[in-house]
């Protein structure tokens, strides 16, 4: 059976919003989109090449979706994750998209718990993995659906923004199970829930 795994680039405040460009999410007028870029070394390059290479799809929300639609399919030739990111599985949660065009994509609707169980029993040895996608993976959370978190924890304070581990998330014992470092001070934190006693 796959495992979902939610891996989000955090500050160390545990802001999930904007990292990747200023203009990529500035709801409640946040101000400092794209700080995550500073700290994407070689170090943090290679990380995620390996995680990638133990993905079999993406399980992404609607804005995720659309921010990754908009770049993916005519990312640069050399980039060495465009050929990855447009051929993989995603399958997309949305209670307003209608259809989903970006290449091998599956639009999911209705029960949210039903259709991931059912994403988890079909075949692949590698993981679902939850990218970006705050709201998706919080209401994942809340239905005890993630099977491994890996927070990339950034080096710096935000002091403001969407908060991954907010809005009624119940109460859940980790495991950790693995601790990497980049050369820039970015720590990535794998953790599994903790068994109940």
């Amino acid at each position: 059976m796959r495992k979902i795994v939610v891996g989000t680039f955090l500050s160390l405040d545990g802001v999930y919003q904007g990292p990747g460009s200023p203009e990529e999410d500035t709801e409640g007028g946040f101000k400092v989109g794209g700080w995550q870029i500073p700290y994407f070394d070689e170090d943090a390059g290679r990380f995620i090449g390996e995680s990638y290479a133990a993905t079999d799809g993406l399980l992404l929300g609607r804005v995720t979706y659309q921010l990754f639609a908009a770049f993916w399919p005519s990312a640069p030739a050399e980039d060495p994750f465009a050929a990855q990111m447009n051929s993989m599985p995603k399958y997309v949660v949305s209670k307003t998209l209608t259809e989903v065009t970006w290449n091998n994509s599956k639009l999911i609707k209705g029960d949210l718990t039903e259709g991931v169980a059912k994403l988890k029993r079909e075949p692949g040895s590698g993981h679902i993995a939850v990218v970006g996608s705050g709201k998706l993976a919080q209401s994942l959370m809340q239905h005890n659906l993630v099977d491994e978190f890996e927070l990339w924890v950034h080096p710096v304070i935000l002091g403001s923004g969407k908060q991954l581990f907010g809005g009624g998330i119940p109460k859940t014992g980790l495991r950790l199970i693995n601790t990497r470092t980049t050369g820039s001070g970015i720590v990535i934190l794998t953790y599994q829930p903790a068994q109940s006693e």
